[in-house]
């Protein structure tokens, strides 16, 4: 368990999402991340899951043309929600949490 400034930050990964979907959560683990440990796992957690998901709702973009497209993305927006919800509350109490149906690149 990271101490309280880690925590912050690694938990701010995932709050800052939700206004800067990309540019905020990388400048926080790009900054933070050779000080904490866990901000780094936070961080790198955050960005595979983002990648993943993008290639998700991507891929039931393309599927609306079959129409269980129009059924899949809002199930995806959801999860990324709910998941995003977990990760900062995970974060805050220092511990690790791997995100479900995430592809790890980094």
């Amino acid at each position: 368990m990271g101490d309280k400034n880690e925590r912050i930050f690694a938990t701010a990964i995932y709050i800052t999402s939700f206004f800067s979907t990309f540019i905020g959560p990388l400048l926080i683990w790009l900054l933070k991340k050779d000080e904490s440990s866990l901000v780094d796992f936070h961080g790198r957690e955050y960005l595979n899951f983002l990648i993943s998901y993008t290639i998700y709702l991507i891929v039931a973009g393309i599927l609306c043309i079959v129409l269980i497209g129009f059924l899949l993305l809002p199930i995806i927006g959801l999860l990324m929600t709910i998941f995003t919800i977990i990760g900062a509350i995970k974060a805050f109490d220092g511990q690790a949490y791997k995100i479900p149906f995430t592809i790890h690149f980094l």
